[in-house]
């Protein structure tokens, strides 16, 4: 199988790198994420205008045609300079829910301006019950006319404090954990009844606790069909997760080429310390860590398109794995090698190892992907 890049793609390749290079230097991204959005509307209008926000949808909703593949380029990219602009809960999350759920109306009146750089979403489903289970859904949608009504709380909204609008995901049928009777709703993110508590994460990005309190939305806010919401929401996820891994592999060639540089310069006892034989071996570690890692996330890019769902999660859930553990090791493992200068907010490995302790957080850990990966393999 011949896994080099097309030469489009290594155009985009070097494109993403020069983008990272020139406005995401460490000192840059730290002033970045110091502001009050958290990231720069001049960055996010450049990723419109080189194509990147459309790249991975069909021509027929305005996109270019590309792909997981291009995805996985740009996230790379992105995870080597820890960009803040937020590519995955729009572009990803929400377009790609609105992607393969939208009637044409909304995805001229929702995809097309998000192409252009001129809207943005955010995803509302996690729950203060759900840990990681996507259909622990306890927040309300019931019929209010030709409309609906959405009551209930939602948390860790990623882009909720600047989203144009909310995707939420709601229980209009059935109870408790039930696959069945959930629905997506596109939501104004000024809606009345909608109270927002913003707040920076761990990693500097943005989020938000929503409260809905008898939230009114016509029919047309309707995303899908009712009732049937989490096939939709599933694939948009796994399609995320794998997005989340190739900016881990981005993350952890970063703090592996940061710490081997460290190594090669910090004395102790009158020799650098990359000298010594066990923090050799350590690097090597990680290295090997970082393209198991690679590795895995590529596979699961490859089959993130099979048009059986169980081949689908399965990769993405066995990415996941792999990402956790070798983001974990080479996290610890750098700043061991840097010793109490390591967890410093002066010192990029600490925001690296902040970002990749979040991903493996992001939509279920380790041992919440293993087990999934195990069922769905018993299931198979």
């Amino acid at each position: 199988m011949d896994l080099s890049l097309s030469d489009e793609q290594k155009q985009l390749q070097e494109a993403a790198e020069r983008f990272v290079r020139d406005k995401y230097p460490f000192d840059s991204r730290r002033k970045i994420a110091a502001t009050d959005r958290g990231w720069l509307p001049e960055n996010w209008a450049q990723m419109a205008e080189l194509g990147w926000l459309g790249m991975a949808f069909s021509e027929e909703d305005g996109g270019y045609g590309g792909g997981p593949i291009e995805t996985m380029i740009v996230m790379e990219q992105f995870g080597k300079g820890l960009v803040l602009e937020p590519f995955v809960p729009t572009v990803v999350l929400g377009g790609g829910m609105i992607g393969r759920a939208g009637s044409k109306a909304q995805k001229e009146a929702l995809l097309a301006p998000m192409i252009e750089g001129k809207k943005q979403f955010a995803f509302a489903w996690l729950e203060r019950q759900s840990r990681y289970n996507l259909a622990d859904v306890s927040l309300k949608a019931t019929k209010e006319g030709n409309g609906w009504s959405l009551s209930g709380h939602k948390g860790v909204v990623y882009n909720a404090p600047v989203a144009d609008n909310i995707i939420v995901l709601a229980r209009t049928a059935g109870a408790g954990r039930e696959q069945k009777g959930l629905t997506l709703f596109v939501v104004d993110g000024k809606a009345k009844g909608i109270t927002r508590r913003d707040y920076p994460t761990q990693d500097a990005f943005r989020a938000s606790e929503l409260t809905f309190d008898k939230v009114s939305v016509g029919a047309d806010a309707l995303l899908g069909k009712v009732d049937e919401g989490f096939a939709v929401v599933e694939e948009a996820v796994d399609r995320t997760i794998v997005a989340l891994c190739a900016e881990a592999t981005g993350c952890m060639d970063a703090i592996n080429a940061a710490t081997l540089e460290y190594i090669k310069t910090r004395k102790q006892f009158g020799v650098p310390i990359g000298k010594f034989q066990v923090l050799q071996h350590r690097m090597v570690d990680c290295f090997t860590n970082a393209q198991e890692a690679r590795s895995m996330t590529l596979m699961a890019t490859l089959k993130i398109d099979d048009k059986d769902p169980i081949v689908r999660a399965k990769a993405a859930s066995g990415a996941k794995v792999q990402i956790g553990k070798s983001g974990k090791f080479c996290g610890q493992s750098a700043v061991q090698m840097h010793g109490g200068m390591g967890v410093t907010d002066e010192l990029s490995v600490s925001h690296y190892f902040k970002r990749l302790t979040m991903i493996d957080l992001m939509f279920g850990n380790q041992q919440h992907h293993l087990t999934r990966y195990s069922n769905l393999a018993m299931a198979a």
